[in-house]
């Protein structure tokens, strides 16, 4: 949802509307600019639909100032903008786990999760747009060389999540929260590792609604080209922002980006009383009013 969750908290009918059409063409655009052999720069922050319109792509830059993250739980929401995709299809369950944690991706994690495809300096930036300003063809060949002339080395550090993948497929290859929850728990104890007590922390300050409801749509991505993955997220937004849901994410919202107390009142309050009827919700079919997301696959070929 990118920059707009605090317009949902003002209430008004006309900001409301331009919330539903902002996303409505965010997600037109994620489906047109999937099938582009674009060259997409993460030079900052990367997270919402900045994720969404460059990771999809053919190429995707990281740097040293790359910050990559999908935080949309600790707000009462989940994943969208194509996460559901391409966090479902990385290595083993360690798409579980970034989805369910929110926690931060340096550059070089992306590389070593196969989030980036090149990694540059920030500094040296200049050189492969001049680079790329003089190519003449979009053949994936030639632009992927002219990066790889360009790029930089490098190598995980001690504290890279490359280091945790075995842990995380232990923890996070579990049918429901409540079993990676348990299983994270047994982790700390036995390792009393820092990663694993803070994903613990993580996962407790989120939304238990929103944790179900994650977890199901990473799943449910794995097996789902991107067009499809595209139509239920839309599906899920949309239902999570309605009446029956908004308060969890306007309370997240509230919490976390205006008031900044970062203690939300979530309803249901813990992962007990989320009952499978309030997870379903989400992905129902919208209703007459609202018609499902179509996206104009007839004019590429479709992703998978």
């Amino acid at each position: 949802m990118g920059g707009q969750p605090r317009h949902w908290l003002c209430h008004d009918e006309a900001a409301e509307h331009s919330v539903l059409v902002g996303m409505l063409l965010d997600y037109m655009n994620l489906s047109v600019k999937a099938s582009w052999r674009n060259v997409a720069i993460l030079d900052g922050i990367t997270m919402g639909g900045g994720g969404g319109v460059s990771i999809p792509g053919t190429f995707r830059v990281a740097t040293d100032r790359t910050v990559f993250a999908t935080p949309e739980v600790h707000i009462g929401f989940h994943p969208d903008a194509a996460a559901s995709f391409y966090l479902s299809h990385l290595t083993g369950h360690v798409g579980e786990y970034v989805a369910l944690t929110g926690e931060k991706l340096n550059g070089t994690d992306m590389i070593a999760l196969g989030l980036a495809t090149h990694y540059f300096m920030s500094g040296h930036l200049d050189l492969i747009d001049e680079r790329l300003a003089k190519l003449v063809t979009d053949d994936p060949s030639v632009i992927d060389s002219s990066l790889a002339q360009y790029g930089d080395m490098v190598y995980p550090d001690k504290k890279s999540i490359v280091h945790r993948l075995e842990v995380i497929d232990k923890c996070f290859s579990h049918d429901t929260v409540e079993e990676i929850v348990d299983a994270l728990e047994s982790e700390a104890a036995s390792s009393n590792e820092e990663w694993c007590i803070l994903a613990l922390k993580r996962l407790k300050e989120a939304s238990p609604l929103a944790l179900k409801v994650s977890l199901r749509s990473i799943r449910e991505g794995r097996y789902q080209t991107l067009d499809e993955c595209l139509v239920r997220e839309y599906r899920m937004s949309m239902n999570g922002i309605s009446k029956q849901f908004s308060h969890e994410f306007c309370e997240g919202v509230r919490a976390r980006l205006v008031d900044k107390d970062f203690t939300p009142k979530w309803d249901p309050p813990a992962l007990e009383y989320v009952t499978n009827d309030m997870v379903d919700a989400y992905f129902a079919p919208l209703g007459d009013s609202e018609p499902e997301l179509k996206l104009p696959i007839e004019s590429r070929e479709a992703f998978v």
